[in-house]
C-alpha cells in the first residue's frame, strides 16, 4: 500500500507520465507513416531494380541497396540522431521535441522498413509473376495485383517490425532531447534515483509494444487469403464422403423397382402353367 501510495503522489506519475506516453505515441505515429510513406516503395523499387527482377537497373540497384541502405542500417540510432540535430533544426525549426524526433527516427527507420518489403516481396511466388506476364499485365499491374496482394502478409508483419523498433527508437531519443517516455525514464529514473517511475515506465512500454504486436497479427492473419481467417465466408464444397453417398444412393433407389417387376412376371407364368 506505501508503494502505491507513494506511485498516486509522485509527480512524475501523475503529471510527466500522461504527457510522456503522447510524446512517445506522436513520435511513432509520425515517424510511423513517413516511413511507410518513403519505405514502401523504396523496397518496391529494390526487389524490382534488382537483376532478375521486373524492370533491372544493376547499378542504380547497387548504389541504393549497398551506399544508401546499407550504411544507414549501420549507424547506430543513437549516433544518427545526434548528427541529424543539425537537419532536423532546417526542417523543423528547432533540434529538440518530439517533432524534432521525428527527423532521426523516419531516416533510422525507412532502410530498415526497405528491407522487410523486399524481403517480403521476394517471398512470392514467381510462377504467379510468369503467369500474370503470359496473360499480358503490365509491369505496373504485376506490382499493384500481384506482388502486393501475394506479400500483404508479410508487409503487415514488416511494418509491424518496424513500429515495434520506432517505440524502442522514441526511448533512445528521449535521452537526446526527442521527450517521451525515455526523457520521463531518464529524469526520475537515472539522474533522482526513482526506482518506482522507472518500474512504471517499463510496464508502459511493454504495453505500448504488446498492443501494436497484437494488433499487427490481427491484421496480418485478416489479409492472409492462404489462411481460414483471412479467407472470409466462402460457400462449403460438398465432402467427398456425402457426395459420393448421394451418387451411390441413387442407383439404389432406381434399382428397387426392378426386383418388383421381375416378380409380377414371374408370378404372372407360375399362374398361367397352374391353369394349363
Amino acid at each position: 500500500m506505501n508503494f502505491l501510495t507513494e506511485l498516486l503522489n509522485n509527480p512524475g506519475i501523475t503529471k510527466a507520465l500522461p504527457e510522456s506516453i503522447v510524446e512517445t505515441l506522436q513520435m511513432v505515429a509520425i515517424s510511423g507513416v513517413v516511413t511507410l510513406l518513403i519505405g514502401l516503395p523504396l523496397g518496391i523499387f529494390l526487389h524490382t531494380s534488382a537483376p532478375g527482377g521486373l524492370r533491372p537497373f544493376p547499378v542504380i540497384n547497387r548504389i541504393v541497396s549497398d551506399i544508401i541502405v546499407n550504411i544507414t542500417r549501420s549507424i547506430p540510432f543513437a549516433i544518427l540522431m545526434v548528427t541529424l540535430i543539425p537537419l532536423a533544426r532546417i526542417i523543423t525549426g528547432t533540434s529538440i521535441g518530439p517533432i524534432a524526433a521525428c527527423v532521426a527516427l523516419s531516416i533510422g527507420t525507412i532502410p530498415f522498413f526497405a528491407r522487410l518489403v523486399e524481403t517480403a516481396l521476394r517471398d512470392v511466388s514467381g510462377g504467379k509473376i510468369d503467369a500474370a506476364l503470359v496473360m499480358g499485365s503490365t509491369k505496373m499491374q504485376i506490382v499493384t495485383k500481384v506482388l502486393l496482394p501475394e506479400a500483404m502478409p508479410g508487409l503487415v508483419a514488416a511494418l509491424t517490425t518496424t513500429m515495434v523498433t520506432l517505440v524502442g527508437y522514441s526511448a533512445m531519443a528521449g535521452i537526446v532531447g526527442g521527450g517521451g517516455l525515455g526523457r520521463l525514464a531518464y529524469n526520475y529514473g537515472v539522474q533522482r534515483f526513482d526506482s518506482g517511475v522507472m518500474v512504471v515506465t517499463i510496464i508502459v512500454i511493454v504495453a505500448i509494444v504488446q498492443v501494436i504486436q497484437i494488433t499487427g497479427d490481427i491484421v496480418a492473419r485478416r489479409v492472409d487469403h492462404r489462411s481460414a481467417g483471412g479467407s472470409g465466408k466462402r460457400r462449403r464444397r460438398p465432402e467427398p464422403a456425402a457426395a459420393a453417398a448421394g451418387v451411390a444412393e441413387a442407383p439404389a433407389e432406381s434399382a428397387d423397382p426392378a426386383p418388383s417387376v421381375s416378380g409380377d412376371r414371374a408370378s404372372a407364368v407360375s399362374e398361367a402353367r397352374v391353369r394349363r
